[in-house]
């Protein structure tokens, strides 16, 4: 029977979310892969206690995780039922809807139906009467946002989430969002956004800035970049590599010389520091004050210490943060 390690949380550090009350572990576990029917249930346990052993008390998920979608949430699911329930008030959990789930026009994008129906899925799965944080997924053009905001709304009051978070949006949006939410009263306390060394969309689209101006946190996913930002392709690409196993979400023609210049480049920064390569993309992250928390992928328990150990030094001097940015 799983124990959790007593001094788990010396091992992490713990950032407001925006000026909320809430703190999340400043590196978060994602389920975005390797949670699915495709993964080794046995892998996923000893990742989640590997995590929540190292002070990592966030785990995030969406209704689509998988493959196939919905098996991530039966997964951790079943970890929660058989060993993290009785550490439920300690867990931060985390699900969202937005994207393309059943078939049918009530399966998909931001309406009140779907968003209510898709998270009762979800709690169902889970084994959960609610979760801490339930995101809206993804802008929706075509539903008017007082609708979406408004199923934010009902979900909250009817205790199925404590706190509603924004995925993929961009500034403009999210401030229009957040003044139906303020007025409301909607405890609306973060945005989860794609962010890297690699990837700055956030800061040419507002987001950012009018997260900061909002008071808002910012969540970041694939703050490694698919695993450019690692040590992995820095010789080639490996046979048991992302690339050559799935090819989804990161491929080959990304990986072209001019990139893998700038990857280099940033290796070398990364070893002057002392660091590897993914702590100096995870530590570039957490030193903004903006960000409150990074969240990692991982296929092995190892990979999920060695990402915390990005905790350790998130100091950077002013020619180390330009000699990052002359590389991109």
């Amino acid at each position: 029977m799983y124990v959790a390690d007593e001094n788990r949380y010396e091992k992490m550090k713990y950032n407001r979310c925006g000026d909320s009350g809430l703190m999340l572990s400043a590196v978060s576990l994602g389920l975005w892969h390797n949670f699915g029917d495709t993964g080794v249930y046995a892998n996923m346990e000893q990742m989640c206690f590997t995590a929540f052993d190292n002070g990592i008390t966030h785990f995030d998920l969406a209704n689509n995780y998988g493959p196939k979608p919905g098996s991530a949430e039966e997964n951790f699911g079943k970890i929660l039922k058989e060993h993290l329930g009785v550490y439920r008030d300690e867990l931060i959990i985390s699900t969202k809807a937005g994207y393309d789930m059943w078939k049918g026009p009530y399966g998909n994008w931001g309406s009140r139906k779907y968003l209510i129906a898709s998270l009762d899925q979800s709690l169902k799965r889970l084994g959960l009467e609610y979760v801490d944080i339930f995101y809206h997924h993804r802008m929706d053009p075509a539903t008017p946002l007082e609708e979406t905001m408004g199923a934010l709304e009902q979900i909250v009051r009817s205790g199925k989430a404590l706190y509603v978070g924004l995925s993929n949006y961009d500034g403009p949006t999210l401030e229009k969002a957040a003044a139906i939410l303020e007025d409301r009263h909607v405890p609306f306390i973060i945005n989860q956004n794609r962010y890297n060394i690699l990837t700055r969309t956030i800061e040419e689209n507002g987001l950012k800035e009018t997260s900061h101006k909002l008071k808002k946190g910012i969540i970041c996913f694939s703050p490694l970049a698919q695993g450019m930002l690692t040590d992995r392709y820095l010789n080639g690409i490996p046979a048991d590599s992302r690339v050559r196993t799935d090819g989804r979400f990161l491929h080959e023609d990304q990986l072209n010389a001019e990139q893998m210049e700038k990857i280099k480049k940033l290796n070398d920064i990364a070893a002057e520091r002392g660091q590897t390569l993914a702590e100096m993309a995870l530590a570039w992250l957490l030193q903004d004050q903006d960000i409150t928390s990074v969240i990692i992928g991982a296929s092995r328990p190892s990979q999920i210490i060695d990402n915390v150990k990005a905790i350790e030094n998130t100091v950077f001097t002013e020619e180390e943060l330009q000699k990052i940015n002359a590389c991109i």
